[in-house]
């Protein structure tokens, strides 16, 4: 994207959504505006958490004895971690020099 002036700008994928789902991203001129800072600390508790979900995730897996409940509450969980990093990651996938979208 270009901006008014002439150099080129990239929008960032933010880590999370508007009230009704659709992305959020973006336009500064700085990786050090407190937006961006902000978004990077949401991107590293989601990461920190995803972590802490495949690992309950792993141990429910592991017991034989653990009901229908748990699976399910394990599996949504896991699904709610997969898509925060793959947003995570097509975001700093487009931040990478010569891989803009």
């Amino acid at each position: 994207m270009t901006s008014v002036d002439g150099t080129s700008e990239q929008l960032r994928l933010l880590p999370w959504t508007t009230p009704d789902g659709r992305p959020c991203y973006l336009s500064a001129a700085s990786d050090h505006s407190r937006l961006s800072l902000l978004a990077d600390d949401m991107e590293a508790a989601q990461l920190d958490s995803a972590e802490q979900v495949l690992a309950g995730a792993k141990a429910v897996l592991a017991d034989p004895k653990a009901g229908e409940r748990a699976v399910r509450f394990a599996l949504s969980r896991a699904t709610e971690s997969l898509g925060d990093t793959l947003r995570i990651a097509v975001s700093r996938g487009g931040r990478i020099p010569g891989n803009e979208r």
